[in-house]
């Protein structure tokens, strides 16, 4: 079934939970928890930063991460992608 049907489908209230292959549901930008251990210094740094910007600590270093892994994508990012998804 094409993705235009479907919508069709779901937006008149039909139900649809027939027309998906529940076995390769996923939730999108799924969280997985880590630790960080950080030296004292670092940590305040990083708090003078937030509080500047009107930020959580851990906001701004998501951020950070993200905006570095972006840089990277296209060179040896694509090897960490494909490290990631293996689950190295």
């Amino acid at each position: 079934m094409k993705a235009g049907t479907f919508d069709e489908k779901f937006d008149r209230g039909e139900d649809v939970s027939g027309d998906v292959d529940w076995s390769k549901a996923r939730r999108p930008n799924e969280l997985k928890r880590v630790n960080v251990d950080f030296p004292r210094r670092v940590v305040e740094e990083l708090d003078a930063i937030a509080d500047h910007l009107g930020v959580t600590r851990q906001s701004l270093i998501k951020l950070w991460i993200a905006e570095r892994l972006s840089r990277l994508k296209g060179g040896i990012g694509q090897s960490f992608s494909a490290t990631s998804a293996s689950g190295s």
